[in-house]
């Protein structure tokens, strides 16, 4: 059982925190080195932008706020209540970890990296004057989605969350590259320095706990 404990451990630490965090790295690397657009951008952008039209406006705009930190957070301190009425603390700490150490890495990153955000036509939607790299928008969602999918792994309601989460976090990166306010680095470095955060997140929690566990036992022998 321990070995296979180690074995998940050591899965988790390579698939969701190592690779996430080189591909980040490769990202923010080549952002650095170019102004504007990577190559590769233009042509994801521009296909998106090509499918333009008032109703397809009008569900972007719609849309992305969902996305945002002012829309998840409120929803994240509401899970963080019923997580402390319910004493369910390692949910709790979990949550509250996770989402203060999301926001915590948008900002920063943004203000280090100071990307431009892409100005390639006239714009309909009033864009926030933050920078462009990493996406808030890309962290946030993918970030709430995987505290969603992490808290309910053990239930039978998993891949139903699995299956909402993927679409909610989807539809907000495909809002905000039809109202052009990200480019495509933006939202990939933003999921992949979500997913490296969050399932850091569960390690440390696992560790915290465990040690704690074994404090407990010290004290009743």
């Amino acid at each position: 059982m321990l070995k296979q404990n180690q074995n998940k451990v050591l899965i988790l630490l390579l698939f969701g925190v190592y690779l996430p965090l080189q591909i980040f790295v490769i990202l923010l690397l080549a952002v650095h080195n170019h102004e504007g657009a990577l190559s590769w951008e233009l042509p994801i952008i521009l296909t998106i932008h090509d499918q333009a039209g008032e109703k397809l406006n009008l569900l972007a705009a719609t849309l992305t706020n969902l996305g945002s930190f002012w829309t998840t957070t409120p929803l994240v301190i509401g899970m963080a209540l019923s997580f402390l009425v319910a004493k369910r603390w390692n949910f709790l700490l979990y949550t509250v970890m996770t989402f203060l150490g999301a926001i915590s890495i948008s900002y920063t990153g943004k203000i280090i990296i100071h990307r431009a955000r892409p100005r390639l036509w006239e714009l309909f939607y009033q864009v926030g004057t933050d920078y462009s790299f990493p996406s808030g928008h890309a962290i946030s969602s993918m970030s709430f989605a995987l505290i969603l999918i992490i808290l309910t792994w053990n239930s039978s309601w998993r891949w139903l969350v699995v299956i909402f989460s993927s679409l909610f976090v989807i539809s907000i990166a495909w809002t905000r590259l039809y109202l052009g306010v990200h480019y495509p680095s933006d939202i990939f470095a933003g999921w992949m320095i979500a997913l490296a955060w969050t399932i850091a997140v569960v390690l440390m929690v696992k560790v915290f706990l465990m040690r704690l566990s074994d404090e407990n036992l010290e004290y009743d022998r």
